[in-house]
């Protein structure tokens, strides 16, 4: 299957010997060479069939952002959801999936969502094998999406993260938190926002790390969901 990855962000200073860029990160999780395009700079396929499916990463921008960028990806993923071709959203490609398609995304009143979180499937759709009736993730965002879009079906989320696992049709998918990210990354990535944070959501988030993230078996999903459907 060709892929891109629509790339909206880099590490910050520091963290990318890590595990690499955005793009390598989701490499490394679906196990396949993936063609990435700067957003950022205006990089768009010339055509949206010239994939079979698409990645949005995460970025530290808000999808409400008043950025050049931002409006042009909102009109490219409505037109890989009106097309054959697949969307991944993930973190801010989640919640651009949100905005782009009709519902609203804002800061979360419940504050920062850092470390790795517990998240039930409402809802089991074809394509999540290995199945689990919960799955652990790693959140590191302040804005979620408070309205869903129209057709948007809730599967999966947490009383933090309520709209964490959704799909709108049979080729958009989204998703909250980040199995891209692995966890020194995230760890390290907490300490630079410590402050951010505050002491006692930090504190959660350090406790949280003993945790597994189930991120082999969202892999999974993700490859299971882009193999299938209309594509």
């Amino acid at each position: 299957m060709k892929l891109a990855v629509l790339v909206c962000d880099e590490p910050p200073p520091g963290l990318s010997g890590i595990a690499g860029d955005y793009p390598a990160m989701f490499e490394r999780l679906l196990g396949q060479a993936l063609t990435p395009f700067d957003v950022r700079a205006g990089q768009y396929p010339a055509q949206v069939e010239d994939f079979q499916g698409y990645l949005i990463t995460g970025s530290r921008a808000s999808v409400y952002d008043p950025l050049p960028w931002i409006p042009p990806l909102e009109d490219f993923v409505r037109a890989v959801a009106a097309s054959p071709s697949k969307l991944v959203g993930i973190c801010f490609g989640h919640q651009m999936i949100g905005q782009a398609l009709g519902g609203r995304v804002e800061r979360w009143p419940l504050g920062w969502g850092v470390g790795i979180h517990r998240f039930s499937v409402y809802r089991r759709a074809p394509w999540m094998e290995p199945f689990l009736e919960e799955f652990r993730l790693i959140l590191s965002c302040q804005d979620q999406i408070t309205q869903l879009p129209p057709g948007a079906v809730v599967l999966g989320g947490s009383a933090f993260s309520p709209h964490a696992l959704i799909q709108i049709g049979l080729n958009v998918l989204g998703i909250q938190p980040h199995p891209e990210f692995p966890k020194a990354f995230a760890e390290a990535l907490l300490e630079q926002r410590r402050l951010w944070v505050g002491p006692e959501r930090y504190a959660e988030a350090k406790a949280s790390f003993a945790l597994e993230p189930s991120a082999k078996e969202v892999a999974g999903w993700i490859r299971n969901f882009l193999a299938t459907g209309p594509s």
